[in-house]
């Protein structure tokens, strides 16, 4: 069966060919769009959103999709939405790791990891999305009450607790805003004392970095201050490709085959996201899981309704485009990261997808 180092491997020979249709390394399932937040910078979930979303799928037909990703690569991320939210989680996590032999990333806002614990022992990595380690703040952001905020900081703090008997690696994902960039530094600080990973990525509008980083003297010193910690070991899981790209917005070459993107009915959204949220012709959702054999139809499928991934693409500097793309380009950086830094040897291959 594939996996994602076998793909990173296949792929740099792709790469010497100058070919863009790139293995996965990882592929993001959506098990779900049902939120129960509704984060301010939010593009596409929310709990206000919630009355127009499709209820999830039945437990068998998300094992189903499950199983077609399974031919593509040994590592999903489930996400929503709240993935928390899907009725069958739990069984989901559990049969997708023992019965397909899936290395499971669960991204989570953490208001219910206190009620699906039975998650845990089956995940390789925790990711919980937090802006702020003020409440109060943190509230404001998530349109929720302040118990409600405070409850998500004492449920990281819990996990984190438990990292080493489990086996899974917590990792915070903070969106960097020009409101949440103040309190940047207490995220770090944060994560520091409970050994905890953490990522931070520019919040996008409309597939682009907010106009207010790009200018910000603010943002260029703390990434500065980021890639500092970073070689004094710090636990920041970024690549310094990935950081220096970030620090002038350098352009970057893109593949975003290597991180496909699953809905929650099983269509297969290609090449991207960004590309097919534009609906300009190039990309779309040509094919659903459901119906197709294995993945090796479903992207054929795809190749003949849009074509390969463009050559050439406006960079949307999102984290889990731009890392994998990076580490799949210079395997040479891919190497060092590996061998240098133990946060990033800590998450395994699937640093290069984040989260």
């Amino acid at each position: 069966m594939p996996s994602a180092s076998l793909n990173y491997a296949i792929n740099l020979i792709h790469l010497l060919r100058r070919e863009q249709l790139l293995r996965p390394l990882i592929v993001t399932y959506y098990v779900t769009t049902w939120c129960n937040l509704n984060c301010s910078y939010c593009e596409d979930f929310g709990a206000r959103r919630n009355a127009a979303n499709l209820p999830p799928l039945a437990l068998a037909d998300a094992l189903r999709i499950l199983k077609v990703i399974r031919g593509a690569t040994d590592q999903v991320i489930l996400t929503g939405g709240e993935p928390l939210l899907h009725p069958h989680i739990d069984d989901l996590v559990a049969r997708a790791r023992r019965d397909l032999g899936l290395k499971l990333t669960l991204l989570t806002n953490a208001t219910l990891l206190h009620e699906h614990e039975a998650v845990l022992p089956h995940l390789r990595r925790l990711v919980i999305s937090l802006d702020s380690t003020d409440p109060a703040f943190w509230a404001g952001i998530i349109q929720a009450p302040d118990h409600t905020a405070s409850r998500i900081l004492d449920n990281i703090r819990t996990y984190a607790a438990q990292q080493r008997p489990h086996g899974y690696r917590v990792i915070v994902n903070c969106v960097l805003s020009p409101a949440t960039l103040p309190g940047a530094r207490a995220i770090l600080a944060f994560c520091k004392e409970h050994k905890i990973l953490v990522s931070f990525s520019p919040q996008a509008v409309m597939n682009w970095p907010d106009y207010e980083l790009l200018v910000s003297q603010d943002y260029k010193t703390f990434l500065r201050e980021l890639i500092e910690e970073k070689l004094r070991g710090g636990p920041v899981l970024g690549s310094l490709a990935y950081l220096r790209t970030l620090l002038d917005f350098q352009p970057y070459a893109c593949y975003p085959t290597l991180v496909p993107r699953v809905m929650p009915n099983g269509d297969l959204s290609y090449p991207c996201r960004p590309i097919e949220k534009d609906d300009n012709g190039h990309g779309g959702r040509p094919c659903n899981l459901l119906q197709v054999k294995d993945w090796h139809q479903a992207l054929s499928m795809a190749v003949a309704a849009y074509g390969r991934p463009p050559l050439l693409c406006a960079s949307c500097y999102q984290q889990c485009f731009a890392e994998p793309s990076l580490m799949q380009a210079r395997p040479l950086d891919g190497l060092a990261e590996w061998l240098r830094f133990p946060a990033s040897r800590s998450a395994g291959l699937s640093t290069f997808a984040p989260g």
